[in-house]
């Protein structure tokens, strides 16, 4: 939730409409709804603004580096789908026109460098929750390698898939899913559901790569199918069918992946969140003086 209230200021001999902006966030971890919440903070005070981020658990060792060193005017949320999300759960509020502004979450993409080299590796990142669905890329990646055995050649021969994301000891589900996904890898031979948005198919984007993912939810307003990716069925064998095609035509993911840095720089950079974010602000602003 983010609350803006008129601060006084001035800069440069130039009263400056700067504003008092309290964020609140549950857990200031380091998933990608906790940097939307740093990145909001950061551009905000970066224009100029008051900011103070208020949150029940933050811990020093597992935060992200920024974070160390009433009633809202202003309701953002970070795609179309949450927005929907919002609409349903809070009929009150949208019965009342109260409908929430979109500000999508932002990678900065001067971090992310061209490849040097191209060798085939699948890559899926999560935190390890059964609500985000790994066992589809374990099982699509075995689909795939029981097709492309049948096919000439031998480009899958060092093809890899990585599975990787957050996980915390202290968390029982995290554990349970780890070991259930272990299981499942070896079931498969292979050892050796909607998103609100995810951050992650944005910065595999910014590193030139194209991206696999669900036709639904967050995926659907950051990937452009059949452009920067795919998007398709949450099956393994049509996700297994889009991992074909980069295997069969390593170029293909070359072109991809140009155009889906293209994509990201365009519409997703820290400079586009900044400014628009500052937009959202600065209107709630002008509304409250007039």
């Amino acid at each position: 939730m983010v609350a803006a209230g008129e601060v006084a200021g001035e800069s440069s001999g130039t009263k400056m409409k700067r504003l008092k902006v309290a964020i609140i966030h549950p857990d200031l971890g380091i998933g990608g709804a906790e940097r939307l919440i740093v990145d909001a903070a950061c551009q905000l005070a970066a224009h100029g603004h008051d900011v103070h981020v208020f949150t029940s658990h933050h811990d020093k060792n597992r935060c992200f580096e920024e974070t160390v060193s009433g009633l809202a005017d202003l309701i953002l949320v970070n795609s179309k789908f949450t927005a929907a999300t919002f609409a349903r759960t809070f009929r009150g509020l949208h019965a009342r026109g109260i409908e929430p502004g979109v500000l999508y979450p932002a990678v900065s993409v001067e971090q992310f460098h061209e490849p040097h080299a191209y060798k085939l590796n699948f890559l899926s990142i999560n935190r390890f929750e059964r609500k985000k669905n790994l066992d589809l890329a374990i099982s699509a990646f075995a689909l795939l390698r029981s097709v492309a055995s049948t096919l000439p050649g031998n480009a899958l021969q060092e093809a890899t898939l990585t599975v990787a994301g957050g996980y915390d000891q202290r968390l029982r589900e995290n554990v349970e899913y780890l070991e259930e996904l272990k299981r499942l890898a070896v079931a498969e031979g292979v050892i050796g559901q909607d998103e609100h948005f995810g951050i992650v198919p944005l910065e595999a984007m910014a590193a030139h790569k194209p991206v696999i993912a669900c036709n639904s939810g967050g995926p659907v307003e950051t990937v452009v199918n059949e452009v920067t990716g795919f998007l398709c069925d949450p099956s393994p064998t049509e996700f297994s069918k889009a991992m074909l095609k980069l295997v069969n035509d390593p170029d293909l993911a070359v072109i991809m992946g140009k155009q889906a840095r293209d994509h990201v720089v365009q519409k997703f950079s820290t400079k586009t969140f900044g400014d628009l974010l500052n937009s959202y602000v600065l209107n709630v602003y002008h509304q409250r003086i007039e």
